[in-house]
């Protein structure tokens, strides 16, 4: 036997020759080319040392950042290329602690191992690493090249078996793959009939009846091997079955032929979506979903885990498919060692998801894992470099969780009470110090995790006054305003304390709550009516009382301002038309510097809109001549005016000729007429030069790419100049939106913004910002670039670290740089990476800031009517749609502003006089000219 054993390995090596992949051929003329380019290349030895500094500076990174993917990928290149095969493989294993190794990477680091394998022990460790190999993705390649192997070894003992193993769990693992399982089939059948050919008796001999038993057992495997397969939807199942047949000298049985046409139809339907997948480009998330949700229909739980391997071994930096895959195991296969080696390798792929972190957790717990091993597994969740503050109280709060699961409360001490009090001083340490100094904030501003904590103290160990310690920590850190806070407390100390320090928590909490005060009152009431004395009812009652008198005397006063500046935001819009002149004149006579304004209104950003044009009149430049200051001035002023469908203001002269001027200029220019019912197909341009000559032929020749123009409005002042705004009409409404595309689109050195044209009386919340205001964990926010670095350069940097999607680099109406951009990574992995290469970097002699881009919160003050004012409205100052600008400073001298009586508004919106002059009339205030004020100064 042993020697039919040898022969069958001779047939079966020249068999598994046949049956290699094309990479896997013999490497001696890699091996000779290598000798060539070193011989040819004349300085090898400067090159070697290039190749010995470079890995030098990554073997550092990693000893600063052990998580860089992308370093590990470099240096094990490096090595190989070296030939360092010790630090080689320490490499290669230091990456596979971290990270699950892609299909190239194993076979790689195989096939490497294999050559250096002569003896026994090696062929050990070997077999070892395919073990490794197997479980970080199902790759039907590697389990092939694993069976192949194992072929090499069938002489010593138990090798046929041990074959015929790891063929079995190959099979089990990927041999219901539609488009690779065939050839895991064949291989093994080719290894089946090689032992068949072994235990043929020598031509002229008569078998005995043990090699004839040994015979008809081999055929029946091969025959077994055959019908398993043609019972199995795969490609090319016809050749099967016609190779079947001719290598069957029995008829195929009935049950064979209505196995394999069933399986027939079934590959029919499995076709349209391996058809998808085909032609699909990567990632192919939405074609895996499609087959993925095909199958959970089917409900076949082995082909079920298939295809989601198959699409996390390509997408395998997707926490999403890793969630929706690891829920499925959980409630649905429940088998320890598959549940989790996946969730280990959920987290090992997407270390930055604390979701997935999380489940790993629960599911140690529910498969009863050690709690040594649990314990470690958190601490290197800890040091997975999570990208928000938010999730590391998150991942306390699991484990927290899973602690008191563990003790027995109703014993007085425990090992395991003092470990979860232990974790939670810990806990609440962390995120104080290492949160902070990371984010600048802990995450956890209500904490959260000291009010578990409390509850535990006093419900399961009551101990109400560790509770109470936690609790008055809590109310130190910004928490004493809110009305919640107080009584969720309030209802601890009801449920496990006493009433004493029930009342004295109420009536600090009387005096310190803001927001809802009348709540807290009520329940002070409440407590005394059932459980006080008289004496405690009157205090209460005095207490209450006080407090909702100040409070409702704070809500008058804001309700008055908010209804008076209601009011007088009322009357500005209906006097605004009427007004125009009058204000641009005085504003005019208030000027001291036309430079001044120019130049803060240049500086404004432009990224957000301007609102303020809608309220405030509008500025025009003066001449044709050098007008790129003012017409910056202008732009920043009209662009609003203009977006929501208004034509451009008329600007008024000089007061003592203006109604004269205005009323000639206005017959010779025609108005802008806009249809509001063609908004649908019109855009509106804006940011424009004033200087554009024929700005409706320079536009139209633009637009026409996105279709048929109608017509184009440009906006003129009343001399004739070009305001720097137009709208383009389109036949199509199509054609409108792809118009849209055009926005940021230089046109003679400015950026045109281009946008929808919308009525802001009928949409008032209307914004035309395009880019997103929320989180976005695959792009980056940089700034403190130097305001040279080109789009290009800054690409050079980040590339780096991952596959660049877009950069956008942010600019002023006049496209002068703001020293920010904006990154676009392809996915989450990536942008993580280059926040923690690129952050504190410096360009140019800039040292930059990166971050996940998360812009803030932009604060939308509320508009209540006058009549219903809230009466938690705090007030504000009139300073315009977008606060204090830098130029609204007041023209007045302080000594006048000393000496004017003070005025204060009334709750219906007009101005009274002092106390001291009340009943006189008010009188409207004489207008003074500059010789006026100088007069008056020169008194003082």
């Amino acid at each position: 036997m042993a020697a039919a054993g040898a022969e069958a390995a001779a047939v079966a090596e020249e068999a598994d020759e046949k049956k290699r992949l094309p990479e896997d051929d013999p490497e001696s003329g890699g091996d000779s080319e290598d000798e060539g380019d070193s011989d040819s290349s004349g300085d090898g030895e400067d090159e070697e040392k290039e190749n010995e500094a470079e890995i030098q500076r990554l073997e550092e990174q990693l000893s600063i950042n052990a998580f860089d993917y992308n370093c590990h990928l470099d240096l094990i290149k490096l090595l190989r290329q070296e030939g360092e095969l010790i630090k080689l493989r320490r490499a290669r294993q230091k990456m596979s602690e971290l990270f699950p190794l892609t299909e190239e990477i194993w076979l790689d680091w195989l096939k490497d191992e294999i050559k250096m394998a002569s003896e026994s022990s090696e062929r050990e460790k070997v077999y070892e690493l395919f073990e490794r190999a197997v479980k970080d993705y199902i790759c039907p390649e590697i389990w092939l090249e694993y069976a192949q192997y194992s072929i090499g070894g069938i002489g010593q003992e138990g090798g046929i078996e041990k074959v015929r193993s790891i063929f079995e769990r190959a099979l089990t693992a990927v041999g219901l793959h539609v488009t690779k399982g065939t050839a895991l089939w064949e291989a093994y059948r080719e290894f089946e009939n090689a032992i068949l050919e072994t235990a043929q008796p020598a031509p002229g001999s008569v078998p005995s009846p043990e090699q004839q038993q040994m015979l008809c057992s081999q055929l029946e495997k091969i025959h077994t091997l055959f019908r398993r397969q043609l019972g199995i939807p795969l490609l090319d199942m016809e050749a099967s079955y016609a190779e079947y047949e001719e290598w069957s000298e029995e008829p195929i049985p009935e049950t064979v032929i209505k196995n394999y046409k069933k399986a027939l139809q079934q590959l029919e339907k499995y076709k349209p979506y391996e058809e998808a997948l085909l032609s699909a480009e990567t990632p192919k998330l939405a074609e895996y979903q499609a087959y993925i949700d095909f199958e959970m229909k089917a409900g076949d739980p082995a082909r079920i885990q298939l295809i989601y391997e198959r699409a996390l071994a390509e997408n395998c930096l997707v926490p999403d498919l890793w969630a929706r895959y690891n829920q499925y195991l959980d409630r649905q296969l429940k088998v320890k060692e598959l549940v989790l080696s996946a969730h280990d390798r959920a987290v090992r792929n997407c270390p930055w998801t604390v979701g997935l972190w999380i489940r790993y957790l629960l599911a140690m717990e529910r498969h009863r894992v050690d709690h040594g091993i649990i314990s470690e597994m958190f601490e290197k969740a800890l040091n997975a470099g999570f990208i928000q503050a938010t999730d590391y109280v998150e991942i306390w709060q699991a484990y927290l969780d899973y602690l008191r699961r563990r003790v027995d409360f109703t014993q007085d001490s425990s090992k395991e009470l003092e470990e979860l009090r232990s974790a939670f001083a810990r806990a609440v340490e962390y995120l104080k110090q290492e949160v902070e100094e990371r984010f600048s904030e802990s995450g956890d501003p209500s904490c959260t995790i000291m009010q578990n904590w409390a509850r535990v103290e006093a419900r399961l160990c009551n101990n109400m006054q560790k509770a109470r310690e936690l609790w008055d920590n809590i109310m130190t850190k910004g928490n004493a305003k809110y009305a919640n806070m107080w009584l969720e407390y309030y209802n601890l100390e009801r449920a496990h304390g006493d009433t004493q320090h029930c009342r004295k928590a109420l009536h600090r909490a009387v005096q310190c709550t803001s927001d809802y005060p009348e709540h807290v009152c009520e329940v002070l009431l409440t407590l005394e009516r059932i459980e006080g004395t008289l004496e405690d009812w009157d205090a209460a009652v005095q207490k209450t009382e006080n407090r909702l008198a100040r409070v409702s005397e704070q809500r008058a006063k804001a309700a008055e301002k908010e209804a008076a500046l209601a009011k007088q935001e009322e009357e500005k819009a209906e006097q605004r038309k009427q007004a125009r002149a009058e204000k641009k004149a005085s504003k005019k006579a208030k000027k001291t510097r036309p430079g001044d304004k120019r130049k803060a209104d240049d500086d404004d950003e432009g990224e957000w809109g301007q609102e303020e044009g809608a309220e405030q009149p509008s500025k025009r430049h003066k001449g044709d001549g050098d007008g790129d200051g003012d017409g910056v001035l202008f732009e920043d002023m009209e662009v609003e005016t203009g977006l929501f469908g208004r034509s451009g203001p008329e600007k008024p002269d000089h007061p003592a000729n203006q109604k004269e001027k205005a009323s000639t200029s206005r017959k010779d220019i025609p108005k802008v007429l806009h249809d509001s019912s063609k908004d649908n197909v019109t855009v509106f341009v804006s940011n424009l030069s004033y200087n554009m000559t024929d700005p409706e032929g320079k536009l139209k020749e633009l637009f026409e790419s996105c279709g048929e123009v109608a017509e184009i409005r440009p906006v003129f002042s009343n001399k004739g100049a070009f305001r720097g705004y137009c709208y383009v009409e389109f036949k199509e409404e199509k054609s409108a939106l792809q118009a849209l595309g055009l926005d940021r689109k230089v046109v003679e050195g400015r950026p045109m913004f281009v946008s929808p044209c919308v009525d802001k009386n009928k949409n008032p919340n209307f914004k035309v910002f395009r880019y997103s205001t929320t989180l976005e964990k695959h792009k980056l926010f940089i700034s403190g670039l130097p305001f040279s670095c080109t789009k290009e350069e800054l690409e050079d940097v980040c590339k780096a670290h991952g596959n660049v999607k877009d950069i956008r680099l942010v600019t002023n109406r006049a496209g002068k740089p703001k020293g920010l951009a904006y990154v676009e990574y392809e996915n989450e992995a990536q942008a993580s990476q280059a926040v923690l290469k690129m952050d504190g970097l410096t360009v140019k002699e800039h040292v930059i800031k990166v971050a996940i881009s998360n812009p803030p919160l932009r604060k939308v003050p509320d508009k209540t009517e006058a009549g219903k004012a809230s009466p938690f409205a705090v007030p504000r100052q009139v300073y315009g749609a977008r606060g204090k600008g830098r130029t609204q400073l007041s023209m007045m001298p302080r000594a006048l502003q000393r000496q004017s009586n003070p005025v204060a508004k009334a709750e219906n919106g007009m101005v009274q006089n002092s106390p001291a002059t009340s009943s006189e009339p008010p009188e409207e205030p004489k207008k003074m000219s500059n010789a006026d004020f100088a007069k008056m100064l020169l008194k003082k």
